[in-house]
């Protein structure tokens, strides 16, 4: 089992920076952190062919597929904008994400992070 690190996490709204789907923002829905990609909402739509079973009908399914981690750039909450993301530990002793731009605090760092 590898430990990879990402920068973003489940639930961040992000900038897609290159590929197909450049220009677009969505909401991560999944992160796999072994292979560093991540899923986005109504980002890297691609089509499938899918067979009839007893539960489903099959036919052509639209769905979201993966892409790589350093494709996406975080969106900060405050200035709207795409940015990097910094670590900093506070006097409290709890880690936070800012964003380099506005160097506002995003949000905290958990253990399982």
């Amino acid at each position: 089992m590898s430990n990879h690190k990402l920068h973003i996490k489940k639930g961040d709204n992000v900038y897609v920076l290159s590929g197909k789907n450049r220009g677009r923002r969505g909401k991560i829905l999944k992160v796999f952190p072994d292979t560093s990609r991540v899923l986005i909402e109504s980002v890297n739509i691609v089509v499938k062919h899918q067979k009839p079973q007893r539960t489903n009908p099959g036919g052509i399914i639209r769905q979201e597929a993966p892409i790589h981690s350093s494709n996406v750039m975080l969106i900060c909450e405050k200035c709207r904008t795409p940015t990097k993301i910094g670590k900093r530990v506070l006097e409290n002793g709890e880690k936070v994400r800012i964003c380099k731009k506005c160097d506002e605090i995003m949000d905290t760092i958990s253990k399982a992070d």
